[in-house]
């Protein structure tokens, strides 16, 4: 093939003639593209995707670190230390100054470096999620990702499937295309290949179609003519500015807090600058400064800087891990509504079952026949039982049977390196294996030729094919699969052996009564009747147009009737292994599974009482059930009904609606294009990975890589896991920071009790410095809170209900929770530094700086004690106590760091501190485990009361 390329990309039209298109492209609609053609325009033409807001530069997403009031804050106290460093002389170096700077300089990279690993984890789960489209190149189908799409692609569409890119339109069965998101027109339109006339207005374009748009019915091919920008959709982006990302509840309540807690001190603050500046007298530009970076001081201790860079990264790391465990989270607010899952409604096929579709067993007039083997690999025969032959009748019923499966089928079985698979639809996929293990397939791919289909659709339960019979004179031939009461309502005669005979009320009764058998035992049943499209003299029905071309869906649809019945094949798809398990997890959780198919009843009813989801007295509601009943009624029955069967996608978005009308937090599962409104309407909808089609993966907001049903609930267990971790790290952040306040705030107004007052001589004293607390800020927030944040399971998740809706994320009980915590971290800071003072409760004997240094070493070891009692609100810091390294990392580091800046001159000389000696660290680190067993003391008592409160609860409800 020839490059041929005369034409600039996108300046091909719907009003060209499709054979010059063809040529300017260089495209063989046959073939496609040779591999390398197309990997030379996509590096010359540049990858097919919209091109968004350009990135910030690194520069400014550094200096966006400062873009903070606390920061200005904490600049304005650099330039009040440099000044009155200035004013006294420039004696030395203005060490309160450079230590800020260089605290801000550290925080700002920490924050800098934990922005862009968000940004990483973020855009690694785009390319997990991204869409993939079907091409032809060198005549062969292949799945590329939709950016690596070219001109003169040749796109191969089918029901489910995202337009890749523009493209004319070569080839089409049936083919409808949705273009709401590009017209606004809510009816999809029909697309055929032509060539239209100028200035029609895009939705009537019907020889095109469109970047971004979703085929709802049918399939086609068509040859890409324009990409990336140079496309429909790229012109109406390049209109629009780049938006602004709402933030999640979670997100908003963090901001809340981080907004109420600096309101708060702030005005605390400037009570207490007030109260010691007019107490004590200041008189001197260092006393003023004293008085300034006290301010700084209870500001920077109360408000946790790094919390939103260390809640991005955490909710980051923890949808990386769902997507290790196949479950790809799209969006980060998603995490939170996991945790909140209170129904799961799934499909049966593939996601509780192994989608691997299996024919088992063959009726026809002559009798029941059994198909060995299992899954896609075509090993096994069909046989009476224990490996005996069918009889010679019998057999061409089964011939007929399966290649006639096989006729009307647009799967594709395939072999690579030993490994079966399939690309299309399971069900069809199984007739292609059957025929395969009784040696059909080639002699049916020589002797006919498909000139027309008419789709299954949910609501026609059946699909035909026109076909051209090369032994028989070139007869057309209808062939016609699906549901057997729907294909059977069709018929007028049944096959028994080479023989057609009438088919009458009797016959009708006994073959009903064989499917609702097989389905009686989970097998799925589908029905198999053709048609000759002649007369009585041998003449084609059908004009001889269509023969020489392609006959319309809508011809074919016509001509369904007086059918052949041949018979019923009985299909399974075991149950996956560990849906059972899965499903028995969710129950404990508290999270009900219900059963959405569209399978028949008893087949969907067995599989559900086989993996738990049923009782022995459950019973399926089907389709017509749900259409009968109005919205009250359907309330009603959704309280109780775990099975639906038979059900139409619609029927998915009322049974949703349903449930959240009770309050319900609802996951449901999808992979057709008409699920795309259920899974919308859901909390979280999950779209399957394998078999969902481009359109729900776009619409739900967790896609299942492996379409399994355990990966839903392993999902729901990792997100309520990082939902108590963000409750840690909070906790965690929270208690720490008021604990600073407090020791700041508390040991100015007890400064006389604790010997602060002697020791300053008169003057203004702190208890601790505000490079001191930025030191601890930098040292115990961000390392540890990071490590809480990937912490282990520490309590049974799953062994409590979903959190309810709307439920805070820091309750009163945490706050509660907070203050005492951080009262008891200022209550051992001061009590350290009043032991070392002389006067005040305790006479010591060492002087300011050494005692501030206690008591400064106390609150940073205080701190690394609280990481321990952060990992639950409830359960003892010693339980599971080693299961997380990074957190014992960061408290090593921690500890490190601290006997740095207490020991290294360098760093004394910058953060105030002087050598502590054994005595010392030793009372420092025992005053310290105080708030450990504090908080362990105040956990024993509410284990104790949520015992009493739990039986109180359980006595009441027995009672009643």
């Amino acid at each position: 093939m020839t490059e041929g390329v005369t034409t600039p990309q996108g300046s091909t039209t719907s009003t060209d003639d499709l054979e010059a298109v063809l040529g300017a492209l260089g495209t063989d609609p046959g073939r496609g593209l040779a591999p390398d053609v197309a990997a030379r325009r996509l590096a010359e033409e540049g990858p097919n995707e919209l091109r968004g807001a350009p990135p910030v530069p690194r520069w400014r997403a550094f200096l966006g670190q400062f873009q903070d009031p606390l920061i200005y804050l904490l600049l304005a106290a650099v330039v009040v230390a440099t000044a009155a460093w200035w004013l006294e002389g420039r004696r030395g170096l203005p060490v309160d100054a450079l230590v800020i700077t260089v605290v801000l300089l550290l925080n700002a990279l920490l924050g800098y470096s934990q922005e862009a690993r968000a940004e990483r984890a973020v855009a690694a789960l785009q390319r997990l999620t991204e869409v993939r489209a079907t091409v032809l190149r060198d005549g062969r189908a292949l799945q590329v990702p939709a950016r690596e799409v070219v001109r003169g692609d040749v796109l191969i569409l089918a029901e489910g499937d995202s337009v890749a890119a523009d493209a004319r339109v070569v080839e089409a069965h049936a083919l409808r295309v949705a273009e709401a998101a590009l017209t606004g027109e809510s009816t999809a339109v029909s697309k055929a290949p032509g060539s239209l006339p100028a200035g029609l207005p895009l939705g009537d374009r019907t020889d095109t179609v469109f970047k971004g748009t979703a085929v709802t019915q049918g399939t086609g091919r068509a040859v890409v003519v324009g990409t990336a920008m140079d496309t429909e959709m790229g012109r109406i982006a390049a209109l629009l500015e780049s938006t602004v990302r709402e933030p999640t509840p979670l997100e908003r309540e963090i901001t809340f807090v981080g907004r109420f807690l600096g309101l708060a001190v702030v005005v605390i603050a400037a009570v207490v600058m007030a109260t010691v500046w007019l107490v004590s007298g200041v008189s001197t530009a260092e006393d003023a400064v004293a008085v300034l970076l006290l301010g700084v001081s209870l500001a920077v201790a109360a408000v946790p800087e790094g919390l939103p860079a260390v809640l991005s990264v955490v909710l980051s790391i923890g949808v990386q891990q769902m997507a290790r465990r196949d479950a790809i989270v799209k969006t980060l607010s998603s995490v939170e509504t996991l945790g909140s899952a209170s129904v799961i409604c799934s499909d049966k096929t593939g996601t509780l079952t192994s989608n691997e579709m299996t024919v088992q067993e063959v009726l026809t007039a002559s009798g029941r026949a059994h198909v060995s083997g299992v899954g896609y690999r075509p090993v096994g025969q069909v046989h009476l039982g224990a490996g005996e032959e069918l009889p010679e009748e019998q057999r061409a019923e089964g011939v007929v049977l399966l290649s006639g499966g096989a006729l009307s089928s647009n799967s594709e079985l395939r072999e690579e390196n030993g490994e079966w698979s399939v690309l299309g639809d399971p069900t069809e996929a199984a007739f292609l294996v059957a025929e395969r293990k009784m040696g059909l397939t080639e002699r049916r791919e020589r002797r006919f030729s498909r000139v027309g289909e008419a789709p299954f659709t949910s609501e026609r339960k059946r699909m035909s094919t026109v076909q051209i019979d090369h032994e028989h004179d070139d007869q057309p031939v209808l062939v016609t699969k699906g549901a057997p009461d729907v294909v059977l309502e069709r018929c007028t005669s049944y096959r028994v052996g080479m023989r057609t005979l009438p088919l009458d009320d009797d016959v009708r009764a006994r073959v009903l009564q064989d499917v609702e058998r097989l389905s009686g035992q989970a097998l799925r049943t589908i029905g198999v009747a053709y048609r000759p499209l002649v007369d009585a003299a041998g003449t084609p029905v059908l004009d001889a147009a269509y023969l020489e071309g392609a006959v319309p869906a809508e011809v074919a649809e016509g001509l369904e009737d007086d059918l052949t019945w041949v018979g019923t094949v009985g299909m399974i798809d075991p149950a996956r292994e560990e849906a059972g398990a899965a499903v028995r997890e969710a129950h404990r959780a508290g999270v009900r599974v219900v059963m959405i198919t569209g399978d028949h009843p008893a087949t969907a009813l067995r599989i559900a009482q086989d993996l738990g989801i049923a009782g022995p007295r459950s019973r399926a509601v089907s389709g017509v059930e749900l259409d009968r009943l109005d919205e009250a009624g359907l309330r009603e029955v959704v309280t109780e009904a775990d099975v639906y069967a038979r059900v139409a996608p619609e029927h998915k978005l009322r049974i949703v609606d349903a449930l959240q009308s009770h309050g319900h937090v609802v996951a449901m599962t999808g992979d057709g294009v008409n699920d795309a409104p259920a899974l919308k309407s859901a909390d979280i909808g999950i779209a399957m990975g394998i078999t969902g089609t481009e359109v729900t993966k776009e619409a739900g907001s967790m896609i299942l890589r492996d379409d399994d049903f355990s990966t839903i609930v392993a999902a729901i267990r990792q997100g309520r896991v990082i939902f108590d971790n963000i409750k840690k790290f909070l906790r965690y952040l929270l208690s720490s920071n008021m604990g600073e306040v407090l020791t700041v705030f508390l040991g100015v107004l007890l400064a006389p009790v604790i010997g602060l007052d002697v020791a300053s001589g008169g003057g203004v004293v702190l208890p601790l410095l505000a490079t001191q607390i930025l030191w601890i800020n930098l040292v115990t927030d961000s390392g540890p809170a990071l490590a809480l944040g990937v912490d282990p399971e520490t309590d049974d998740v799953m062994a409590r209900p979903p959190r309810r809706p709307g439920e805070r994320v820091i309750d009163g009980r945490m706050w509660v929770g907070v203050l005492a915590v951080g009262a008891m971290m200022a209550a051992v800071t001061l009590l350290t530094i009043d032991v070392f003072l002389p006067g005040g409760l305790v006479a010591g004997e060492d002087d300011l700086t050494v005692a501030r240094t206690a008591g400064f070493t106390t609150l940073v070891l205080a701190q690394l004690f609280n990481v321990l009692n952060s990992r639950s609100q409830t359960s003892s810091a010693f339980r599971r106590i080693f299961t997380n390294r990074w957190l014992w990392a960061s408290i090593a580091l921690g500890v490190l760091l601290q006997v740095a800046v207490v020991h290294l001159p360098l760093l004394q000389r910058a953060f105030g501190t002087a050598a502590l000696d054994l005595r010392h660290w030793t009372v420092c680190v025992v005053l310290a485990s105080g708030v450990l067993w504090f908080d362990e003391l105040v956990k024993v008592v509410e284990r104790r009361l949520d015992r009493r409160r739990a039986r109180a609860g359980a006595e009441a409800g027995g009672r009643g």
